[in-house]
């Protein structure tokens, strides 16, 4: 399945080297409650809810996101294992402080909570990778962030309008 993404290329961690600052800035993005790693699960089971409720068409949409994140996920664990960390699945790998826990995923009840809460989710990580873009410096991790972001942003758009077609509907 080809990730729902826009088209252009993610910036090269090639030549990355430990840094501390940036490392404690984007470390969050990668498994905390509102990470790749929570958004690559919640997807998932949202996708595969929708597809048990004979919603196939946005059942594959969301599968196509949760292939996005989870290269978003393998890029960020890329870059953390680079700026001088194992990518380990926590908030805050440096310390291997806040160990992810799926208890973080949506498990809502109906097909247009799941995708309101996809659109919560969605909003929490642009609004995370904005305040990243802020404070960091190393302008090779700003962009690989401005690059995940704006798939984040195309997801948003993907999921709000899955939410809306919802509501015109009644089908949750």
């Amino acid at each position: 399945m080809e990730p729902l993404s826009v088209n252009a290329p993610y910036p090269t961690t090639e030549g990355l080297m430990p840094d501390c600052y940036s490392l404690g800035i984007i470390s969050p993005a990668y498994a905390s409650s509102s990470g790749e790693l929570n958004a690559v699960l919640q997807y998932v089971y949202h996708s595969l809810e929708f597809e048990r409720c004979g919603k196939k068409k946005w059942a594959e949409e969301i599968s196509a996101i949760a292939v996005s994140e989870m290269k978003h996920l393998a890029l960020l664990g890329k870059t953390i294992s680079l700026l001088g960390a194992r990518p380990v699945y926590c908030q805050n790998p440096a310390s291997a402080f806040g160990y992810y826990s799926a208890k973080f995923v949506a498990y809502s009840n109906s097909l247009l909570h799941m995708a309101e809460d996809d659109v919560i989710a969605e909003r929490h990580a642009i609004a995370g990778y904005e305040r990243m873009l802020k404070r960091l410096k190393n302008e090779q991790v700003k962009a690989i962030i401005a690059r995940i972001l704006e798939d984040e942003y195309l997801h948003l758009k993907k999921f709000t309008s899955i939410a809306e077609e919802l509501k015109n509907t009644s089908a949750h």
